[in-house]
């Protein structure tokens, strides 16, 4: 059979060659899909799927006049290919519109790259892609006359199957979270409630929260140990942190993943997560007196009156003036007590004045030291206790000096008894 079937192509070749009959090159592109590279990805992530397009037609019979060009495309080229990726019954999201990949010769292989999104709760195991590629291809040539061939091309269409793994993996979610006297420039607690939505045990698994990028939520209990964690599972956990003082009444990020051993028996971390937590501003305290007025060189027992602005309750607080030239303070401390939200109370201090001070106003600084919730001791930023020193009249004067006070109290003794004594002289007594 086979010399039979070379006879009579060597006779189609000389009939060709002589007389200009019709000839025909046999073949189609054959095209093959694989994943280049990682082929293997997890739940809940973006990645970017590299497909490998190979064409392995080739090209079975050639036959041409003596006078036809041997220049024009070959039957297994595929030519104008367009791809595109669908998911099929894969939890995928493929956000990649189909795509023109041009010419594959036979022999070439071309990777395109896909991107797709892996559905946060998708179970492990092995799923197929669909590759639809559509392109045209020279089917045969016919030799009209020498020199002269005319090109018969055809449509092809296939659809491909490119398996994908997707790992088994713990997916953390957060059902719920709790924050505790958090205020910026303090400590807190954050509760979590977390549950494990994929479709793996995590053993000897640990839930870690982390700070993140620049938010002003830092942990200072990073992590609980959970221990085996099942699929479907809920755990709860109570973490403190810490509230930077630059921080202001506004909800910060804060970053959540578990840390477990996988069935594998490598140590891997889940998919991070980010959770929103609220913060209240920084505790604040104005202080409600207007300025006091203070005779220079005298000593007044002055009251403050405090409020607390912020949106969270003190305890034990205590104020403090701090006097300061030309004035010193005897009793500079007064117990303010619990204080919540809108709530004042009046501190008493003793305060002096230098008898050669200027007479203007002052401005003395003033504080609170108070604990939290956490009974953690915080002082306040300072404030300012306005005091007026003005001057005495002359009268004031005369009377603000001891000295002056003992001449004249002895003048009137003096008066009293000369009174007196003249009286009982005039008298004869």
């Amino acid at each position: 059979m086979r010399r039979v079937y070379t006879t009579a192509l060597l006779l189609l070749l000389l009939v060709s060659l002589a007389s200009g009959a019709a000839t025909y090159l046999h073949g189609e592109p054959d095209l093959e899909a694989t994943v280049s590279g990682i082929a293997e990805f997890s739940p809940g992530s973006d990645a970017e799927i590299m497909v490998a397009i190979q064409n392995s037609g080739i090209n079975e019979i050639k036959v041409l006049s003596a006078h036809s060009p041997d220049d024009g495309e070959l039957p297994n080229t595929a030519l104008m290919v367009t791809a595109a990726l669908e998911a099929g019954d894969a939890p995928v999201t493929v956000r990649t519109d189909p795509q023109m990949v041009g010419e594959i010769a036979g022999g070439q292989t071309v990777t395109v790259p896909f991107s797709v999104r892996i559905a946060s709760d998708a179970p492990g195991g092995t799923y197929p892609l669909l590759l639809k590629l559509s392109y045209t291809y020279l089917h045969d040539t016919e030799l009209a006359d020498a020199g002269t061939a005319i090109y018969h091309y055809r449509t092809g269409n296939t659809t491909l199957a490119v398996p994908v793994q997707i790992r088994a993996e713990v997916v953390p979610r957060i059902l719920e979270s709790k924050p505790e006297h958090l205020n910026a420039g303090g400590e807190g607690y954050v509760t979590l409630m977390v549950a494990n939505s994929g479709h793996l045990e995590g053993r000897s698994a640990l839930l870690l929260i982390l700070q993140n990028d620049e938010s002003p939520v830092v942990p200072v209990d990073s992590s609980v140990y959970i221990g085996d964690f099942s699929p479907g599972e809920t755990f709860e956990a109570r973490f403190k942190v810490n509230v930077l003082e630059s921080a202001e009444e506004n909800t910060y990020p804060l970053d959540v993943t578990v840390e477990y051993v996988d069935e594998r028996g490598d140590t891997v971390r889940s998919e991070t997560i980010t959770v929103g937590i609220p913060v209240g501003g920084k505790i604040r305290f104005n202080v409600l007196s207007p300025a006091v007025e203070m005779y220079h060189g005298s000593s007044e027992t002055i009251t403050v009156e405090y409020e607390n602005v912020g949106e969270t309750p003190v305890y034990s607080a205590q104020a403090r003036i701090i006097a300061q030239d030309p004035f010193t303070s005897t009793k500079n401390i007064a117990f303010l007590g619990d204080l919540g939200p809108g709530e004042r109370a009046v501190a008493r201090f003793e305060i002096s004045a230098d008898k050669f001070a200027t007479q203007k106003e002052y401005g003395l600084d003033t504080e609170i030291r108070y604990r939290d919730a956490l009974d953690n001791s915080w002082i306040s930023d300072p404030m300012v206790v306005e005091v007026r020193l003005v001057g005495r009249t002359v009268i004031g004067e005369i009377l603000a000096s001891p000295v002056i006070l003992s001449i004249i109290g002895a003048l009137v003794v003096l008066v009293l008894y000369y009174t007196v004594f003249h009286r009982r002289k005039k008298n004869g007594r």
